[in-house]
């Protein structure tokens, strides 16, 4: 009890000396007369923050704020407006994507085919000699409100006539124009995945079965799925911090994912550029076929080591996937593939070397029997390792059950929610069914009390704006304002997934996801109240300033140039 007291005594001289430091040199940065929708345990709403360094020092009223300002601290009058804290995506592929980001053409919140189009032709205006119009995912036509029918090569030569077009619909089709249709030389293929009229012409629509042939042959990026890219570095360094720009732009100031240009975000940390934190993964080497693979991936295992990064980048997890195992997709056509209990074994055996290292772990998790196998597996793991404070999630989720939730939930694991029918719940329905409708079940696992957080595994499968997975949480609706669930959940649940949940998933609860004292200043101005505006416009909401570890990282009011999405 001493030992407790004593502690807690200190804790108290420690809030005290900081309240007083503050007071004496005065924080930096204060900002005022806001609505600060704090995110913290009881989810309070105070009016000011004070920031000194990257951290925030005082949260309160705004006499209480205004207090502590000394002759140099800078002052910030919100006029009203909210501040919630900076979004993190528990799973993204950002600096993948960031590697071509102004190269590629993206639909990320386009709700109408007309505006699609128009980005099509400016797109093929904007690139010169001939080159490829590609977009690689993140969409699909059932997100336009004005028209859904898939795109044709007539309609593509008519936006863009000069230019080979390749829009990709993830996991589902790729649409060429005549240019494309002509360099990939589509009209001598037999195969069944080319869509052909009643003359045997190709119309420019090809399924999923044919996006790696193609892809391929166009080689307007010359990368592996999940790869580097080979591209001029100075265009890589371009792309990245455009990318990093609109991502700012967008709310968004961390993200878990894989890693693919540390060096590179290192030297944006050294240059003081850096503006979003990544929290990667940190794996085994893939090791290839054969004999005794596996037990070299498991005698690699002990020596992982995690959180020995630091503010910007840290390895925080295991992913995307353990060897072995299986299973399907919940919007592939036809019946899921069956992994063998063989293989599935051969996941147990890794999963238990990982628990028994302590290894940190977020799997690729998908269709229901893929979850339950997995869980089979960890249920009889947990009878020798505590799973429990290793925070072990499973990701993208949408085959997810209630009886599966509770199984979980018993584990302590964690749910890290990544919906793709933001997107493409059109093609979800089509092959689900009404079961669609609650794939994933949102007020389920919110009511069922166990930790979740939200995501996109953006690009390839989603959009990557916060405020838009906000509105399918809370509505329900997909873009382009199709109901394609009915399991929602409230404004407060869906706000706390996006960040303090997510924090807590990457180790990183004391420092990120809530507006509290302590905690780093990543916060967000926006130009409506989340809160109060109807649940329709959550999705127009927009960042007017993003501040990341008390740098102003975006000033709508000082932007020059318009966002590049």
């Amino acid at each position: 009890m001493r030992k407790v007291a004593w502690t807690l005594l200190v804790g108290g001289l420690v809030g005290i000396s900081m309240t007083l430091t503050a007071q004496q040199a005065g924080p930096d940065l204060i900002l005022i007369n806001g609505k600060i929708i704090t995110v913290d345990g009881v989810f309070s709403i105070a009016q000011a923050v004070a920031i000194r360094g990257d951290r925030i020092v005082a949260v309160g009223t705004n006499q209480e704020v205004t207090r502590l300002a000394g002759p140099n601290t800078q002052r910030v009058d919100l006029r009203g407006k909210s501040m919630v804290p900076g979004f993190i995506d528990n799973h993204a592929h950002f600096q993948e994507e960031g590697a071509y980001w102004t190269l590629e053409l993206r639909f990320d919140g386009v709700d109408t085919r007309k505006r699609a189009l128009e980005l099509i032709a400016a797109k093929a205006k904007a690139t010169p000699n001939g080159g490829w119009v590609y977009n690689l995912g993140g969409w699909s036509p059932d997100q336009f409100s004005d028209d859904k029918r898939e795109f044709t090569r007539e309609e593509l030569d008519k936006v863009a006539p000069n230019n080979p077009v390749f829009l990709q619909f993830t996991r589902s089709a790729q649409y060429l124009n005549s240019k494309a249709i002509e360099k990939l030389g589509l009209d001598k293929m037999t195969d069944p995945w080319i869509e052909r009229d009643a003359s045997g012409r190709p119309t420019g629509i090809t399924r999923v079965e044919g996006r790696g042939r193609l892809f391929n042959a166009a080689g307007f990026l010359k990368t592996e799925n999940g790869g580097k890219v080979d591209l001029p570095m100075d265009v890589i360094v371009a792309s990245q911090k455009a990318m990093l720009k609109d991502l700012n732009a967008a709310g968004l100031t961390a993200s878990g994912g894989q890693c693919l240009w540390e060096d590179l975000y290192r030297q944006f940390q050294r240059e003081g550029t850096a503006s979003m934190r990544f929290f990667c993964f940190r794996t085994v080497a893939a090791g290839g076929r054969g004999a005794g693979v596996l037990e070299q991936q498991i005698a690699q295992v002990a020596s992982l080591r995690y959180h020995t990064g630091d503010e910007w980048l840290d390895y925080s997890n295991y992913g995307e996937r353990f060897p072995g195992g299986g299973g399907g997709d919940v919007v592939a056509p036809g019946p899921e593939p069956i992994a063998s209990q063989e293989a599935w074994d051969t996941w147990g055996r890794f999963a238990l070397a990982a628990a028994k290292a302590g290894v940190p772990a977020q799997l690729h998790t998908v269709t229901e029997k893929a979850i339950d196998a997995q869980l089979d597996q960890l249920e009889k793991i947990s009878k020798q390792v505590d799973l429990r404070p290793l925070r072990w999630a499973f990701m993208h989720m949408e085959g997810v059950t209630p009886p599966q939730i509770e199984r979980m939930k018993k584990l302590n694991m964690f749910i890290a929610l990544n919906p793709r029918p933001i997107v493409s719940g059109g093609l979800l329905h089509r092959i689900q069914g009404d079961k669609g409708y609650a794939m994933p079940p949102m007020r389920e696992i919110q009511d069922s009390g166990i930790l979740w957080g939200l995501g996109t595994d953006a690009f390839e499968v989603n959009q990557f704006r916060p405020f838009q997975a906000l509105y399918f949480a809370v509505t329900g609706k997909m873009v382009g304002g199709t109901v394609v669930n009915t399991h929602t959940v409230s404004r407060e649940a869906a706000l706390i997934a996006h960040t303090r949940s997510n924090a807590y998933l990457f180790f990183r609860e004391n420092d990120l996801g809530s507006i509290q004292p302590g905690r780093f200043a990543d916060l967000v101005v926006t130009d409506k109240d989340y809160l109060t505006v109807p649940a329709d416009q959550i999705k127009d909401i927009k960042s007017v300033m993003t501040i990341v570890g008390g740098k102003v990282v975006f000033d709508a009011a000082k932007e020059s140039s318009p966002s590049t999405r």
